[in-house]
């Protein structure tokens, strides 16, 4: 299934090219230079909304950390990731502004238009935005609620971190798979793998999740040597 985003820019042409872009490269689009007519079509879709929002920092009427705000606390909205872009507001006050108005990452322009397009596979893999139907996932006495991120094991809550909560979320959605750490390492951490490869991050918060997880679970999880690591 085609991932769905949504571009928010008062800028058409900015807005054309990156729509173009994303489309050549398997993603559908649906775009708007208006931010409060974009707000009422995000907030009014019952189906088919978007699985990643991506909106300009600086616009009439609405600004962008307005709009990733409205979205973040909006019921039905507030777990599509967010990419804030800007091309003015590129102070460390304004990059912090926006993360905490919830934005999942900041990007500055001029941007590279691959580096866009890869933390937008970061976030839709992190965020399982691709995957409605595994929105919960039961085996071993174990739930996994991975919209709300909650785990369960035997009905008791298993506190786990957001990267510990991931690992367990993609070595569960690709069961049986071998997943290399290369990939565990763009996919959670956000590193590009051909400046970070160290296995030894993924092999602490593997550690640390079969600690929390109990023996009877994490049994299920192999490290294929060279490789990575198998949810068997």
């Amino acid at each position: 299934m085609q991932c769905k985003v949504f571009v928010i820019d008062d800028d058409k042409e900015l807005l054309q090219v990156i729509r173009h872009y994303l489309e050549n490269h398997g993603l559908r689009v649906t775009y708007s230079s208006n931010p409060l007519k974009a707000l009422k079509t995000l907030t009014s879709a019952k189906k088919d909304k978007p699985d990643l929002i991506i909106t300009d920092a600086e616009m009439p009427k609405l600004d962008g950390f307005a709009v990733c705000k409205m979205v973040k606390s909006a019921p039905g909205l507030s777990k599509i990731p967010v990419i804030i872009i800007s091309g003015k507001k590129i102070s460390e006050r304004d990059i912090l502004n926006g993360y905490n108005k919830g934005a999942d990452d900041y990007l500055l322009k001029p941007f590279s238009f691959p580096v866009l397009l890869a933390k937008i596979k970061i976030l839709l893999t992190r965020h399982e935005a691709c995957d409605k139907n595994r929105q919960t996932i039961k085996k071993w006495n174990m739930f996994v609620d991975c919209d709300e991120r909650v785990l369960k094991i035997k009905g008791k809550n298993i506190k786990l971190t957001r990267k510990e909560f991931d690992l367990l979320n993609i070595l569960l959605s690709k069961q049986g798979k071998i997943i290399s750490v290369p990939y565990l390492l763009e996919a959670i951490w956000g590193y590009d793998p051909a400046l970070y490869n160290d296995s030894h991050t993924v092999e602490v918060h593997v550690s640390s999740l079969r600690k929390k997880i109990g023996q009877n679970i994490a049994k299920h999880i192999t490290k294929i040597t060279g490789h990575g690591y198998k949810m068997e």
